[in-house]
């Protein structure tokens, strides 16, 4: 099992809480100041959000579920897999910070009220969290709630982020992930193994970087092409070459095994729907790649933090 050779989050939550927690995704009708012109428009090269939000919507005048429906559908999903009964909600479209405090929590508010919510998980930007958002979050901690701030950083060399249109650099994630840490807000940080440009010891670079700068958790994604970006375009034009599944997961488990056990691994790869899925084509094939890493990292008779430097 991966749990056995991982610190998978579902575990830690296990531990901790002495049952099954599961996350339900929330689109909460955020945008983004790489779309709405604050920063830029279009967003990154690779992001068409419709990938991985709950519903497959990439307007930014989307009609988004009621936040009320989001929640049902997802408790009932999770009732006819596992039958948990303790949740997180999980604000995961978009970049989930990027409004007036007073609307985030309501909102943040309205996820906490329904029954066997037990946190909140928001994924976010670094250059879009406030002092005020961090205090309301660490209010949330205050009253015993499970909270993690998610930071998409991608890589933490800044020619690539601006390589793919990011709108930020490692500035802004080492300023907000310490200003969270202080607070005792745990942070996730999001890497993207495979971005242009970028070979394998890019990721283990950015990994170090971030290991030094101090996180608690982390969420690996291979990078993949999908309908509706910039990046297809760079695809189609044979400017851009996906990562081989083999050549992921030889990076995935190198990254794993330079990584403390203490940390938290989210999610160590990421699918996209194969109806937006351009390339590569093992990209909708989760537990292929999952199953894949597990023997990897038995054959290789490893687990995390085997290769942490002294």
């Amino acid at each position: 099992m991966l749990s056995e050779r991982v610190h998978t989050f579902g575990q830690f939550l296990l531990k901790k809480h002495g049952e099954r927690v599961h996350k339900i995704a929330i689109d909460a009708g955020f945008t983004c100041p790489n779309r709405d012109g604050a920063k830029g428009i279009g967003g990154c090269t690779f992001c068409n959000n419709a990938s991985f939000s709950p519903s497959e919507r990439n307007s930014p005048a989307r009609n988004t579920p009621s936040l009320d429906s989001q929640l049902d559908s997802g408790r009932r999903g999770i009732d006819r897999c596992t039958k948990a009964r303790k949740y997180l909600a999980y604000f995961q479209a978009y970049t989930n910070t990027y409004a007036d405090v007073v609307e985030l929590k309501a909102q943040y508010d309205a996820a906490l009220a329904m029954d066997g919510m037990i946190g909140l998980s928001v994924g976010t930007r670094p250059d879009c969290v406030s002092p005020e958002v961090l205090d309301l979050l660490a209010g949330y901690r205050d009253q015993g709630m499970e909270v993690w701030l998610e930071l998409g950083l991608q890589s933490a060399f800044d020619h690539s982020l601006e390589r793919v249109n990011r709108g930020h650099g490692l500035r802004e994630y080492i300023d907000t992930t310490q200003a969270a840490r202080k607070l005792n807000i745990p942070v996730c940080t999001h890497l993207i193994v495979g971005l242009p440009g970028e070979e394998a010891w890019h990721s283990r670079e950015s990994l170090d970087i971030v290991l030094d700068i101090g996180t608690d958790g982390l969420k690996l994604h291979p990078l993949h092409v999908v309908k509706g970006t910039q990046l297809a375009n760079e695809w189609r034009r044979g400017e851009y070459t996906p990562l081989t599944q083999a050549g992921y997961i030889d990076i995935a488990a190198d990254l794993i095994e330079r990584t403390p056990w203490e940390i938290v691994y989210h999610r160590v790869t990421g699918t996209s729907p194969a109806n937006l899925l351009l390339a590569p084509e093992w990209c909708s094939h989760k537990w292929t790649v999952l199953n894949d890493l597990t023997s990897e990292l038995q054959r290789r008779g490893s687990r995390q933090g085997d290769r942490v430097e002294a």
